[in-house]
């Protein structure tokens, strides 16, 4: 009799080990189908691509949630909700987005930016905002004639701030006496620009500056050598400028190569 029963027990040990790793694969069996461990993964890491984070005191509450997805797509199948042309648009849309979202992230883990194509757009920045940083102050006025009035009241001792805060269409620096902080020339419309630059320091435009915006009386208070952010600073801003770069140069050239008919 034990040498009969003996291989019925070891048959038994063996499928209780496989019946045992089959459910530590699962995180629960619904309505007798299997729930795949996996499936937490995958919605931590869903979570995660949001930018959110995913602490360890959520695991249950995501497991719950696995569970209740698994129990209502369970009854929508029963009701047959799978099978409208509805639901079946919706999943071509959900590939598309998920593949060419794939396809994206491969493209950028396959070209990524490198620090040398950093360095070299920085020195692009550079050259291009090298030079002057002006701090000027403007009155703007609708009238020529007001604009030539205000520079002679300027020139006869009254304050031009007072000018500004009192006149001035320009709300913003309005307030502040006319003091528009210290900005790179280009900052500028061409008039403005053109002639602030023939100012020296302590400079008052000698006529009335005509632009879009109407009439400024121009007053150059201070300059200076290009502040310029270092390399440092900036380098996470210029390799997500790279990135978006690269990318839109990669889709031109799948819709250049692609006949469309």
């Amino acid at each position: 009799m034990k040498k009969q029963l003996l291989p019925s027990l070891l048959a038994a040990a063996v499928l209780g080990t496989v019946a045992l790793s089959a459910s530590a694969q699962n995180l629960a069996i619904v309505n007798g189908k299997a729930v795949p461990l996996e499936r937490v993964t995958v919605l931590k890491q869903q979570i995660e691509r949001s930018g959110r984070q995913v602490p360890p005191e959520m695991d249950a509450q995501i497991k719950e949630e696995v569970i209740a997805r698994e129990i209502f797509m369970q009854e929508a199948s029963k009701r047959g909700l799978d099978a409208t042309p509805e639901y079946k648009q919706q999943m071509d849309l959900a590939r598309q987005t998920i593949l060419i979202r794939d396809l994206f992230t491969d493209y950028q883990k396959k070209n990524p930016v490198t620090d040398a194509e950093i360095k070299a757009e920085y020195e692009k920045f550079v050259q291009a905002n090298a030079g002057k940083e002006y701090r000027a102050s403007h009155i703007l006025v609708e009238s020529e004639d007001r604009a030539k009035a205000i520079i002679a009241e300027v020139k006869a001792g009254k304050k031009f701030e007072d000018i500004a805060k009192k006149e001035s269409k320009d709300p913003g620096s309005g307030a502040q006496g006319g003091d528009l902080g210290w900005a790179s020339p280009a900052n500028y419309v061409p008039e403005f620009t053109e002639a602030m630059v023939k100012l020296q320091k302590g400079g008052l435009s000698d006529a009335p500056v005509k632009s879009q915006f109407g009439w400024h009386v121009i007053r150059v208070d201070d300059l200076r050598d290009a502040q310029l952010p270092g390399l440092e600073d900036i380098k996470p801003q210029i390799a997500e400028q790279l990135e978006q770069q690269k990318m839109m140069q990669f889709q031109e050239a799948l819709r250049a190569k692609a006949k469309v008919q």
